[in-house]
């Protein structure tokens, strides 16, 4: 009989370390900044279907790069958590912190057992206060760490990159259309320094708004709305740049999940079909990923 195979905790968990990195790493990047009325997310999603960000509960956001069915397990999850838990206490004990702790749970014992791979997911968790000093905004790794984050979060591809290039430039007060173009041209920085474009077709921009009047705050930014936020001139944004529910017919619904928080899709995972290996279905790396 051979004698099995040994190999040490430590280089265990170091390998399962590393192939979850690698596979987040192949999805593309998104961001998520603060501003003055809000927080926004941004990310490169051709797939009009399949979001990276999505509404958990009134003030709570949620974004996330990786693997799509992985994330979308843990998005539905979270929303199932929030409505359970403001149906039962009351709306305000549902909070991102909370959401964020059961995420980590669940992402350590996953990491953590020899039963089955990791998560190859990084989930940025928000939440919008009545004002900037109460905004909450965590990064949630493979691994069930959690990161309080301040200001700005990259996920995704490049993140390491993309977030020197946020903090270097990214100031408390921004209007969301500053915010926004400080967005894309982060994303628009590949590796090797170069810079390409990324039409605004190929973007996803939500908001948490603390302004809207509604209970809940989330809502997408798409078409013309978009287009003229990310043409505006100076610093400021207009009345015409604000995240208006209405404007022009191109907002979408707030949200596009169950329950009583709701919750809106997740990321493409064919997010990205049709683009590089794991992230979609041209490359014969593997499943599909963002």
């Amino acid at each position: 009989m051979s004698t099995p195979f040994y190999v040490s905790p430590q280089q265990a968990m170091a390998d399962r370390a590393e192939y979850a990195r690698k596979g987040i790493a192949r999805g593309r990047s998104l961001v998520v900044l603060q501003y003055a009325d809000g927080i926004v997310f941004v990310g490169e999603n051709p797939s009009r279907a399949l979001h990276k960000f999505s509404e958990i509960y009134d003030r709570i956001g949620f974004a996330a790069a990786g693997k799509y069915n992985e994330y979308e397990n843990l998005r539905i999850g979270g929303v199932r958590y929030a409505d359970l838990r403001g149906y039962t206490y009351d709306r305000d004990d549902v909070t991102a912190r909370g959401l964020a702790n059961v995420y980590a749970q669940t992402l350590g014992t996953i990491f953590s057992s020899a039963a089955e791979k990791p998560y190859e997911v990084e989930l940025v968790v928000a939440e919008v206060g009545a004002g900037p000093e109460g905004d909450q905004i965590y990064r949630l790794p493979h691994d069930g760490s959690i990161v309080d984050e301040h200001g700005s979060v990259a996920v995704g591809g490049n993140a390491e990159q993309i977030s020197q290039f946020l903090d270097q430039r990214h100031r408390d007060g921004m209007s969301l259309a500053e915010a926004l173009k400080l967005a894309v041209q982060a994303l628009s920085r590949e590796a090797n320094g170069n810079e390409r474009e990324i039409p605004a077709e190929r973007l996803e921009v939500a908001v948490l708004d603390r302004t809207r009047p509604q209970q809940r705050k989330f809502k997408r930014i798409v078409g013309r709305q978009l287009t003229r936020l990310l043409d505006a001139d100076g610093a400021g944004a207009t009345p015409t740049d604000a995240p208006s529910d209405t404007e022009d017919g191109d907002a979408l619904p707030v949200a596009d999940a169950g329950g009583g928080g709701g919750g809106a899709g997740s990321d493409a995972a064919g997010s990205d079909a049709g683009e590089t290996g794991k992230e979609g279905t041209e490359g014969p790396e593997g499943p599909a990923k963002e």
